[in-house]
């Protein structure tokens, strides 16, 4: 009996140590499971909930630095943690008690297991969101406290990569020509599987198709500057599913440049304050990125609008995450009938159409039932079509042909905006056409 008391009085401040550091460890593995196991749509209603909420949807926006942050603190404690449990079972030894010196590394090792990573993960796993509220506080102070040192700990493992792995390339986890083969090689019935076909072909597409094809152009949208309320809204019809508020860094009078957006649907419980205040970021992307990459940058980012910008840095649309969504799942999708909310091709006699200028050409070969091939010039719009054509604004009356198709502008206002007759060609006029520069 007087063994155990004298090991006790030997071990009990380094054992408190362990179970302060056993805590923290629970605490940093918990945290980690329990915000990574959250989904987007919870994160998105988490980033319009209370400010300890938002923290958590603000920790998230950059995964990397989050896991770093965790990571690094886990293991400095674990480290310590070992450290500490091994000087304990030394004093032990030295002092005559070699079986408890035993017995105490078996059980630090076993508590650190069990209430440093299975227990902590496992609750996390339950009560993921729960957690994930109640640490978001002292978990972002631990990660801003790593940020100095975070471009450090980057460049390490660059050079340590680079060293040992020069030639290492991340493997995809899906080829895309194994998933078009699946595709074509489906043994489902042709009525079921006809739907899910289309959409997967669609979204093999995203990685062809550049966002200015899908953007809504400037002008064809509202933008408010701050301060703004509900009663600024009055009888103002939006064309999004968010209000776009202007940059306010930009120089003043321009319109265009957005710096962040209110989604609507948060405003049933909006006061006539500023709105302003519940604004959400958004992200700059170049007209030239693909819709695969805006996608992935979204949800990565927690964003669900995306400013398109040109080479000079100028706004010149914008897409939505709802336009991505419809791009994918739409069997037919269209920026042209997003935008002016109706059908922009329309068969008004037994092979000639009524086309809008802005329809662009992959919608309307689908609508003309044959597979669309870029053209040469980078070319999206029927629009477009004619002002390469003429290298001026379209007028009433000019005419040029399209894949067997002649188009003639029926209507044109003076900004360019047009309507166009498309008419199939006989085997005469296609032999003595001329297909436009």
């Amino acid at each position: 009996m007087n063994g155990i008391l004298e090991a006790l009085t030997i071990v009990l401040p380094g054992m408190l140590v362990l179970l302060a550091l056993t805590l923290v460890s629970g605490f940093f593995s918990g945290s980690e499971t329990a915000l990574f196991y959250l989904s987007r749509d919870e994160l998105r209603s988490l980033q319009l909930g209370k400010p300890r909420e938002r923290v958590v949807a603000q920790l998230l926006r950059d995964p990397d630095r989050l896991l770093t942050a965790v990571l690094f603190w886990n293991l400095l404690i674990n480290l310590t943690y070992f450290a500490v449990s091994v000087v304990l079972a030394r004093q032990l030894a030295n002092a005559g008690h070699p079986a408890a010196a035993g017995v105490m590394s078996v059980a630090s090792l076993a508590a650190i297991i069990a209430f440093g990573e299975v227990l902590p993960k496992s609750l996390a796993v339950v009560f993921h969101r729960r957690v994930a509220v109640l640490v978001s506080w002292p978990l972002a102070v631990s990660v801003r406290l790593l940020d100095p040192i975070l471009p450090w700990l980057g460049l390490t493992t660059r050079i340590i990569r680079r060293t040992v792995w020069p030639h290492i390339r991340p493997e995809p986890y899906l080829h895309a020509d194994d998933l078009e083969r699946a595709v074509e090689t489906s043994n489902l019935s042709a009525e079921t599987i006809l739907h899910e076909q289309q959409i997967l072909h669609r979204i093999l597409d995203l990685s062809e198709i550049r966002v200015e094809e899908i953007m809504r152009p400037r002008g064809t949208y509202a933008t408010f500057g701050s301060p703004v309320t509900m009663s600024d809204l009055k009888g103002k019809a939006l064309a999004t599913d968010y209000l776009l508020l202007r940059d306010d860094r930009v120089r003043e009078g321009d319109t265009d440049s957005i710096g962040g957006v209110v989604p609507l649907l948060s405003l049933w419980k909006a006061t006539d304050e500023d709105l302003s205040q519940q604004s959400e970021p958004v992200v700059h992307v170049p007209w030239c990125a693909t819709v695969a990459d805006l996608l992935q940058t979204l949800r990565s980012r927690l964003c669900d609008v995306a400013v398109i910008v040109n080479e000079y840095g100028e706004t010149i649309g914008i897409v939505t995450y709802e336009d991505l969504i419809d791009t994918i799942l739409v069997p037919q999708p269209s920026r042209a009938k997003r935008v002016l909310g109706r059908e922009v091709v329309l068969e008004v006699a037994e092979g000639r159409y009524h086309v809008d200028g802005l329809t662009t050409l992959r919608y309307l070969s689908q609508r003309l039932g044959f597979e669309y091939e870029p053209t040469e010039e980078g070319l999206h719009t029927v629009a477009g079509m004619f002002h390469e054509e003429f290298e001026r604004l379209p007028q009433v009356g000019d005419e040029c042909t399209w894949n067997g198709y002649a188009l003639r502008v029926i209507e044109a206002a003076e900004r360019g905006r047009l309507r166009v007759m498309v008419d199939k060609k006989t085997t005469d006029e296609s032999e003595m056409s001329v297909e436009p520069r």
